[in-house]
């Protein structure tokens, strides 16, 4: 089925999360990746978290595709990526020493900014400053893209001309100084930067070209997403959100390519719900039930650790995803979890003033006075691990994610059913 799934895809493929994030995008770019030449990430730094799991090892990606598992395929790291240099030469290094060869295989677009040890200490200045937390992940994600914004950024373009580099650091480094009431170790900055520069110099490369020329020459290629939908910096439930634009409009201007080479969509979406730090979460469960969920699930963050939250399926901010990305199918993670957890709710309507609600609200007061209309659900208590078959699946599940596809507006194309990698059903 995997095989048939695959051979009806068209050459360019976007991978997306269609909730606020986790989702389990890596697994079905891990399932799906060996059909594509390159895979690319067009936008966000190291907040990001993929997990693959096969014969008995774990595989941890953050600022890297989780598509670089297979060893014929090629990472883009696009324009609008954030990148810490001595935590994505880590990532490199962690995943050579589990034998997987990637250092050869990752190119960087010139125009990719740099995440600096004094975006960190911004970070951590700012979030101890706010009297409502945003549950930022101090990794220095969001100064970097402020200084980006307000053109006073560092690319990686920059590591060609020391002399020019090192300007650039200086002055930023007063800058933010007297800005943040910060005290920055700015010689060892441009001492750890320059040390560095032989490393990632061989991996610089005009991204944009790269990918047009593999295009034009019929290769095959996968853009796969960080983050989710309802954390894009336009489209989220603002402030509660990451830092840069990880909708489908992301990957074009995040990779330079035109719009149009982007051919079909996936949207990533757990059979519940789940957000990790601060934001409005109408379908949170914070009971027993909750709990339950979030340790049958192991939701804890792959990059913080952090225990996420845990909620019924909420339809409304899948449809939003699905509606604003043009999204072509589903892929359903995490069914098996629901195993054992007995009756099931989907939100299926907010409702704001006893009108139907469309998009996802973001002001306090649309929020408080929001009604979540529920549909309740038998749930089952078969093990899915071993399903290979969407007909195999429990009667209860299958009308569970008939259910999805009917609220959401979107066909379910391939179902997780397990942690392993090969543990999916795909529908065809």
């Amino acid at each position: 089925m995997r095989q048939k799934f695959l051979s009806g895809l068209p050459k360019n493929l976007a991978i997306l999360g269609a909730q606020w994030g986790d989702e389990g995008k890596g697994k079905i770019v891990d399932a799906l990746a060996d059909h594509f030449d390159l895979i690319c990430r067009s936008t966000g730094g190291a907040n990001a978290g993929h997990t693959i799991c096969t014969d008995g090892k774990k595989y941890i990606f953050h600022l890297l595709p989780s598509g670089l598992l297979h060893p014929n395929t090629i990472a883009v790291i696009g324009n609008g990526t954030v990148i810490d240099l001595p935590g994505f030469l880590g990532e490199i290094q962690a995943l050579e020493s589990q034998d997987l060869e990637v250092r050869s295989r990752v190119q960087i677009a010139y125009q990719a900014h740099i995440v600096f040890e004094y975006h960190k200490q911004i970070d951590e200045a700012m979030e101890a400053r706010r009297t409502h937390k945003i549950g930022t992940t101090c990794r220095g994600i969001g100064p970097c893209y402020n200084d980006k914004i307000v053109r006073i950024g560092v690319r990686c373009e920059d590591l060609l001309d020391e002399e020019n580099l090192e300007f650039k650091l200086r002055r930023n480094a007063r800058f933010h100084e007297q800005e943040f009431d910060i005290k920055i170790d700015i010689e060892a900055e441009i001492e750890r930067t320059k040390a560095l520069i032989p490393l990632i110099k061989p991996m610089l490369c005009d991204a944009r070209y790269l990918l047009l020329d593999a295009i034009k020459a019929g290769k095959k290629v996968m853009f796969e997403g960080a983050q989710a939908h309802h954390l894009d910096i336009d489209h989220g439930t603002y402030p509660f959100v990451t830092s840069s634009s990880v909708s489908c409009g992301g990957i074009v201007t995040g990779l330079g390519i035109p719009a149009k080479n982007i051919q079909y969509t996936i949207a990533i979406a757990k059979a519940y719900t789940t957000r990790v730090g601060e934001g409005w979460f109408a379908t949170e469960l914070l009971e027993t039930l909750g709990e339950k969920i979030r340790e049958q699930g192991h939701e804890y963050g792959a990059t913080t650790g952090r225990p996420r939250r845990c909620g019924w399926f909420d339809a409304v901010v899948v449809k939003n995803t699905v509606d604003i990305n043009g999204v072509d199918s589903l892929n359903l993670t995490k069914l098996d979890v629901l195993t054992g957890i007995g009756e099931l709710k989907i939100a299926t309507e907010y409702r704001l003033g006893g009108k139907p609600l469309t998009n996802v609200p973001c002001t306090p007061k649309a929020q408080e006075q929001l009604e979540v209309v529920y549909e309740t659900f038998p749930g089952w208590d078969e093990d899915l691990s071993g399903v290979r078959r969407f007909e195999d699946l429990p009667k209860n599940a299958q009308t569970y994610v008939k259910a999805i596809e009917q609220y959401t507006g979107c066909k379910v194309s391939s179902i997780g059913v397990g942690a392993d990698r090969e543990d999916l059903i795909f529908i065809t």
